[in-house]
This record gives C-alpha cells, sequence and structure tokens, in this order.
C-alpha cells in the first residue's frame, strides 16, 4: 500500500516561511504512477472542517490556490523523487493547522471526498 508523508511542520513567527514536503513510497498506487496523480495540499485548524489549499496537477502546470494563501504559498512536483513541496511563505497565524498532502488520479479536486490517498499530516503553528 503506499504511503504519503507529510515533513517540515513545526513553529514559526508571523511573516515567516516553511516548506512543507510530502514523499511518497511504500508501495504502488491502484492505478497509475505519481506522475499521473493530481496533489493536494488540504489543512484543517482546531474546531474547523478540513480545507484545500491548493493543488498541482499530474501535468505539474498552473497550480490552483485557495484565496487566502495565493501570492504566499506554491506548489511544486518532482517526479523523480515522486515529491510534493508546499512552500509557504508570509506567514500568518490564521494558517496555523494540521497540513494533510493527498492524492488524486489523473483528475483535479478541491474537496477532500475527491482525493484517493491521505498522508498523516504534520502541524504548522504560527505564533509570536
Amino acid at each position: 500500500q503506499v504511503q504519503l508523508a507529510e515533513s517540515g511542520g513545526g513553529l514559526v513567527y508571523p511573516g515567516g516561511s516553511l516548506r512543507l514536503s510530502c514523499a511518497v513510497s511504500g508501495g504502488t498506487f491502484s492505478r497509475g504512477t505519481f506522475s499521473t496523480y493530481t496533489m493536494a495540499w488540504f489543512r484543517q485548524a482546531p474546531g474547523k472542517e478540513r480545507e484545500v489549499v491548493g493543488y498541482i496537477s499530474w501535468r505539474g502546470s498552473s497550480p490552483y490556490y485557495t484565496d487566502s494563501v495565493k501570492g504566499r504559498f506554491t506548489i511544486s512536483r518532482d517526479n523523480a523523487k515522486n515529491t510534493v513541496y508546499l512552500q509557504m511563505n508570509s506567514l500568518k497565524p490564521d494558517d496555523t493547522a494540521d497540513y494533510y498532502c493527498a492524492a488524486k488520479y489523473f483528475q483535479n479536486g478541491v474537496r477532500p471526498q475527491d482525493y484517493d490517498y491521505w498522508g498523516q499530516g504534520t502541524q504548522v503553528t504560527v505564533s509570536s
């Protein structure tokens, strides 16, 4: 069974930066390979629903971002390393959440239920 593993979370001051990574390993997808999956980042703050941060399609072009992170966050992928990244700059306290990566075969989506594979999450805390 394929595994998605997030890393890079932590505590950061407002205005700071973090880079999250999501490495896919441990087996094969039921269909296709990493390069045929849209990779998304979601986040869930305490007491709130899980929301999409953004995604990068299997093509790797024109990533989608939710409005609240546009201009601050960047998603990229390295298909040779089976890894997707989330570069977060100008972090705000409202960005505090558990961050999850997710994979969807050949299609894009913004809803958690659209995605087939999930990581365990990494915590990001933005506080002074």
